[in-house]
């Protein structure tokens, strides 16, 4: 199992904004197998993390189109800075 924890500074939150995460998290699980999906914000900061049973999987949904437009956005339009980070998990446990 891995992680896709994506994390951002938001400049700007708007309706198409919020439109396009709801969006683009249906399509990570109806299309490109994402097991689940959890995004939190606080103040101007936005964490999320999506777990996916292989590598492929989060390679494929990096290249869907509509997510590359949703890319160029957030990079001119919604956040000041953002960062991707990909963990292999080795271990999970809780009750």
């Amino acid at each position: 199992m891995l992680a896709v924890i994506f994390s951002a500074t938001i400049k700007n939150r708007d309706d198409e904004y919020r439109d396009m995460a709801l969006r683009l998290q249906d399509l990570a699980m109806s299309e490109y197998g994402c097991v689940e999906f959890t995004s939190v914000t606080e103040g101007n900061v936005e964490l999320t993390v999506s777990y996916w049973n292989d590598e492929g999987q989060i390679l494929a949904w990096k290249k869907d189109p509509e997510h590359q437009a949703a890319q160029e956005l957030g990079r001119c339009r919604w956040y000041d800075s953002y960062q991707v980070t990909v963990a292999r998990i080795e271990k999970e446990y809780g009750n």
